[in-house]
């Protein structure tokens, strides 16, 4: 079982890892401006890095859900691969943020982009799973045929 979701198990800690960062990041943004918790408004500086903060914070368990569903019903590479760009995705959309508000724009756009990509995926490999077990029709062997 374990070789069926290695990438998937690698691809989810590294996630968890980004968001570490990203909270760490957020951490130090109060240091340099001194603004203590509970605050949350301050220089635009240190609002760009607690909104890009919150934002992959709000989309991390809609990313890990669709991550998993698409690696164990449709195919655990391809679900690995597109977590893969979505991180970097969401890594060039904080950073992005951080340097300037429109900075973020083209990132948060390609990550809802694999995000719908990982929807799709998902949404398939459930009806495949629903077809197959309940109706004997096995799409996504009729698609590769």
């Amino acid at each position: 079982m374990l070789d069926q979701i290695h990438w998937l198990a690698a691809v989810t800690v590294l996630g968890v890892l980004e968001q570490a960062y990203f909270f760490l990041q957020v951490i130090y943004a109060r240091r340099l401006f001194g603004i203590s918790p509970p605050k949350i408004s301050g220089p635009p500086e240190f609002e760009r890095i607690f909104r890009a903060q919150v934002n992959s914070s709000e989309y991390f368990p809609i990313f890990l859900a669709l991550l998993w569903q698409a690696g164990l019903f449709f195919h655990q590479g391809l679900a690995a691969a597109l977590g893969l760009l979505y991180l970097c995705a969401r890594y060039c959309y904080f950073m992005g943020y951080k340097a300037s508000s429109s900075e973020r724009l083209a990132p948060i756009y390609f990550s809802a982009g694999v995000l719908w990509i990982l929807i799709a995926v998902s949404a398939l490999g459930i009806l495949n799973f629903f077809l197959s077990h309940y109706v004997g029709m096995n799409i996504l062997q009729r698609l590769t045929a």
